[in-house]
């Protein structure tokens, strides 16, 4: 990602003024008559999102004003200024007052910047900031870098972005950051006992595979991130219709977010010892796909009989969380596009995080709140726990009927972690379906700043 900073700017740079409906009135009293003038002339009342651009007498831009919320609105929102980037002029700017937040305001712009640009030329913004005093830029680029390698890997298509592709992503960035990196491939899964994400992956032309990348210095504490690698999910036999089968290329978002997230630790140089997983497999239909009431012995012992094949995210995490649950780390994360119950219940932008860790579910909505990276606690509801009983197997991975699905969910990977303590598990959407300030849509970065920063304060 071009940085969409000046640091050392070599010209002046257009002031942009924040204002509300409440501060506007003071803020036109202290322009010059035309300015006045001509902000009324354009109707302008610092509405959340409108931008007035002031002329100098010479013709150039000689300052923005930019509206926001007041302090008070319940609607208000920490990353309006990441619409900047898309409403500006190409030129330098920089903040003449605060925003609400001017670390948010500073990343917004940042996120806000981001073009997927892979199969058209994608027109750069042009538009660049002079940093506020005070702002960690080095942190800001290294968020918004992360971010970005999230969007272009879900919003990449999956004729080029299968599970080799995505192993090849993952390889990059291990190389980038002088990381290990193995694969485990097609039948060699069964032979290494993977044997769900080898069943989910096995009507694929395109082999599954588990990516496993490792980073940092081994006496220092154990953090593993997994992550859902499905590249394309049909649904399986269990088959998608049309509609549900659309934005089926960011069923990796999980990996892809992961991914960012290792970017942003690696980067930082956090004291870790890291080690990320992602099972990588396309839910495809064949004469061989797995089928609906098969049954299979997971890594980690139990049976599992199959209710719904296009519940296949929580098979193939299943495998690798059994595999991450043997080292016992001091904290394993996984992160998954996994069930329409969650957006039901919380929406696009809102994903829901399980843990039974009090403290570190305390942090995590912190962090979550602090960096606008929006996360709700869902409980680990134990009564709803014998809903994945099954007749004939150990567990099964559906439970017939429509309740609390993202629960059930949970429930059913919590039964593959039974030596780690501190477990964190998000079921993230990956997708912003309309445009929002700093959020384009298309494929999206959803839970990783949050986790990155939570990570920071504990490992810094």
């Amino acid at each position: 990602m071009h940085s969409p900073f000046e640091t050392t700017p070599a010209t002046p740079a257009i002031p942009i003024t924040f204002a509300t409906k409440t501060t506007w009135a003071a803020i036109s009293k202290g322009l010059s008559e035309p300015a006045r003038q001509f902000g009324l002339a354009n109707d302008f009342t610092a509405k959340p999102g409108k931008c007035l651009i002031l002329p100098a007498p010479d013709g150039q831009i000689a300052q923005v004003i930019f509206g926001i919320e007041d302090d008070s609105s319940k609607s208000r929102d920490l990353f309006r200024p990441g619409s900047l980037p898309g409403l500006l002029p190409p030129g330098l700017y920089r903040f003449a007052n605060a925003p609400h937040d001017v670390r948010l305001a500073t990343l917004a712009f940042a996120l806000g910047s981001y073009r997927f640009g892979r199969y058209r030329k994608a027109e750069q913004p042009g538009v660049r900031l002079v940093p506020p005093d005070g702002v960690d830029v080095a942190d800001i680029m290294r968020m918004a870098e992360a971010a970005s390698l999230a969007r272009d890997l879900i919003n990449t298509p999956s004729n080029d972005m299968g599970p080799e592709e995505l192993a090849q992503a993952a390889e990059a960035l291990a190389k980038r950051y002088d990381a290990s990196f193995k694969s485990i491939v097609g039948d060699e899964l069964v032979a290494q006992n993977f044997p769900l994400i080898h069943a989910v992956g096995q009507a694929s032309t395109r082999a599954p595979r588990l990516i496993d990348i490792g980073w940092g210095d081994t006496s220092h504490p154990k953090v593993t991130l997994v992550g859902k690698g499905v590249c394309f999910d049909t649904g399986g036999l269990d088959l998608k219709p049309s509609s549900g089968m659309l934005i089926m290329k960011k069923d990796m978002g999980g990996a892809a977010n992961v991914l960012a997230l290792a970017q942003m630790v690696m980067d930082a140089k956090l004291k870790v010892r890291l080690r990320v997983l992602i099972p990588a497999v396309e839910n495809a239909v064949a004469g061989n796909a797995f089928r609906p009431l098969d049954i299979f012995k997971s890594r980690k012992g139990p049976t599992v009989e199959i209710g719904n094949t296009d519940a296949e995210g929580r098979l193939v995490l299943a495998d690798a969380l059994a595999l991450a649950d043997e080292e016992k780390p001091d904290l394993l994360v996984d992160l998954g596009t996994l069930t329409g119950a969650a957006r039901v219940a919380l929406g696009p932008d809102l994903p829901p995080f399980y843990t039974n860790d009090e403290a570190l579910a305390g942090d995590v909505a912190a962090h979550a709140k602090g960096e606008n990276d929006p996360l709700w606690r869902l409980p680990l509801w134990p009564a709803y726990d014998s809903w994945l009983d099954s007749k004939v197997a150990d567990i099964n991975n559906a439970p017939s009927g429509g309740f609390a699905g993202s629960i059930t969910c949970a429930l059913f990977l919590q039964r593959f972690v039974s030596d780690t303590t501190r477990w964190l598990h998000v079921d993230i959407y990956g997708w912003t379906p309309s445009a929002k300030p700093a959020r384009p849509e298309g494929g999206e970065c959803q839970a990783a700043r949050a986790i990155y920063k939570l990570l920071s304060q504990r490992y810094g």
